[in-house]
Formats: C-alpha cells, sequence, structure tokens
C-alpha cells in the first residue's frame, strides 16, 4: 500500500503533522480576528474630544441629541443636515462663515455621531423628519432655511414637502433621493454581506478607501478628517444603527414630492463627486419647480469640507437674494 494511504473502508489516520498545522491555522485566524477587532471608543472620551462648546445636549421626542446653535439669536435660522456616515462636523467651517447673520444649527442626525442610537430603533426617513421637528419645537424655531447634504438633503426635501410653512429655502447638496442601479422603488436595499462586518472590524484603509470618492482632492483627505470619521463611527451604537438605517431606508419616487415644493432652491453639486454624480442634477431640476444649480468644478462629494469657503459663496449669494 502506498505511503499515506488509508486501506479501503478505513479511515486515513489523523497525523500529528496535521494537527500541528490545524493548530496554527487556527491561531493564527484568533490573532487576525483579534488585530482586526475594533470596540467602541468610551462616549466619555468621545464627548472630551468632540462635543466641547459650543457642543449641547438636548433631548427632541425622546432622542438625546448631539448639537451646536450659534449666532444671532434673532437672525433668521439655519438648519444644517449631514450626509450618511457624517456628522454635525462636516459643517463647522461653513458655521464659523455664517453664523454673524444667521442662527446657525447643526446637529447629529439619530443613529450616528454622538446623538448615537435611536432608542426605538426605527431610522427612517419618517423619524429622521419628526425628529427634526421635534427639535424645531423645543428651540422655539417656527421656520428655517435647511441645507443637507446626500442623505441630508433627502430628509431636508422630504421634510419641507411635509412640512411647507416651516421651511423657508432649500439648500440641496448632492443630494440623494433618486434610486440607482440595482436599486427599486418602495423596497429596501439590502446590506452587503461585507458591510455586516461593520460592528467588529474597521481598518484603517477600508475607511480611507470608503471616504475617497467623496474627494476630488485626495490631498484634502487628511488623517484627522479620516480619524474623526473614524471615531464618530465607534461611537458607542452607533455601527449597528449603521445597519439599521440601511436596512430600513425605502426609497419612494421622488418626483411627485419635489413638484410640491413652490419655495427657492440651491443644487450645489460638485463637478468631480463620485458619490451622486452630478448628471443626477438633471432629475432635480426636472421635478422642482424653482430651483437652479451651481457646478462646483474641481470639488466632490463633501464640498463645505473640501473648500469650504469657495462652495460657499453661491449659498450666501442664494440667501442674499
Amino acid at each position: 500500500m502506498p505511503a499515506g494511504h488509508a486501506a479501503p473502508g478505513r479511515k486515513a489516520p489523523f497525523h500529528p503533522v496535521t494537527a500541528v498545522i490545524l493548530q496554527i491555522v487556527f491561531s493564527s485566524l484568533v490573532t487576525a480576528g483579534m488585530w482586526l477587532y475594533t470596540p467602541d471608543l468610551p462616549r466619555d472620551e468621545l464627548e472630551a474630544r468632540y462635543a466641547g462648546p459650543p457642543s449641547v445636549f438636548v433631548e427632541a421626542d425622546g432622542v438625546r441629541l448631539h448639537m451646536r446653535d450659534t449666532g444671532p439669536r434673532d437672525a433668521p435660522v439655519i438648519i444644517m443636515l449631514h450626509g450618511f456616515g457624517a456628522s454635525l462636523h462636516t459643517w463647522e467651517a461653513w458655521a464659523q462663515l455664517l453664523s454673524a447673520g444667521f442662527r446657525v444649527i447643526r446637529f447629529d442626525l439619530p443613529g450616528f455621531g454622538l446623538t448615537g442610537a435611536d432608542p426605538t430603533g426605527d431610522y427612517s426617513d419618517a423619524r429622521a423628519m419628526a425628529v427634526l421637528a421635534a427639535l424645531m419645537e423645543t428651540l422655539q424655531v417656527r421656520r428655517a432655511i435647511l441645507v443637507g447634504n446626500s442623505m441630508g438633503g433627502r430628509i431636508a426635501w422630504n421634510f419641507a414637502a411635509r412640512y411647507p410653512a416651516r421651511v423657508a429655502r432649500l439648500v440641496l447638496i448632492s443630494p440623494d433621493g433618486f434610486a440607482g442601479a440595482g436599486i427599486a422603488y418602495g423596497q429596501a436595499s439590502g446590506v452587503p454581506l461585507t458591510a455586516r462586518l461593520l460592528p467588529y472590524v474597521m481598518p484603517m484603509p477600508l475607511l480611507r478607501a470608503s471616504l475617497a470618492p467623496a474627494y476630488a482632492d485626495p490631498q484634502r483627505l487628511t488623517e484627522a478628517v479620516v480619524a474623526r470619521y473614524r471615531d464618530m463611527l465607534l461611537a458607542p451604537g452607533v455601527r449597528d444603527a449603521v445597519l439599521a438605517r440601511m436596512e430600513q431606508v425605502v426609497l419612494e419616487d421622488p418626483v411627485p414630492v419635489l413638484r410640491t415644493l413652490h419655495l427657492p432652491v440651491l443644487l450645489l453639486w460638485g463637478e468631480q463627486d463620485h458619490m451622486i454624480p452630478i448628471g443626477n442634477a438633471a432629475d432635480y431640476l426636472a421635478a422642482l419647480p424653482d430651483a437652479r444649480l451651481v457646478a462646483l468644478p474641481g470639488l466632490g462629494h463633501v464640498p463645505q469640507e473640501e473648500s469650504p469657503a469657495e462652495a460657499l459663496e453661491p449659498v450666501q449669494a442664494f440667501l442674499s437674494r
């Protein structure tokens, strides 16, 4: 019988070398898992780092919101809504530039940043709008200009349709809302298998790769920016909330809603946006009764971060009309 082959009807012997190899493989997998495993960061540590003045925490509809509210209290109000995976920090440069003449409110939407998980577990757009309405009541803001980026843009124009008396104007920066390839209206898009690893691992190279398409100039995606996005995602409960939002959000055909928006709308779009391409602006212009588009050459999905002063110029002109 050739060496290494078992007799017919008998199992091959378990060679000691095989046991050693399996032990090495198992130990390597455990070691890799321990090396890749990324736990949440302590909330007190994150709040000490990212929630200094002028940050405050305000309850609205049962959610403890991380918020900043700056500028004169008797000035026109701007409320800023960030995009998926971001936080109020995306607006800081704009808030500083606008706070001389406007009351500027920005907050971490439920499920993100230092607001963290919504106790209801509901991450639908309807829930986001209810929380925004409650926040306006809490702050005694009757009417506001809404500025929304990406997902925040979708929430902003839906809010304006639901509460038309509460919104004076809209600034939509690369807004989400129209279905893309592989996404159908009225159906949840599902969660990719790799995304389900999010609560357990977050390698910095992969995070940087996921953020890179948002920036036209890679030099502007600094280590400090990547670290901030990482830390906000590592806030307690945020990664599970992100998955829940991905599972729950269902896009509806936006055209019937957009056609009801009889208020001034500024569409602001980076020409180098690789996340929601500027070609999508045509769909909004066709549906909105009173909208104009400003294209930003050399900028991407988050122009308010990439080149704040340049991107703000058309917004200031729009607000001063």
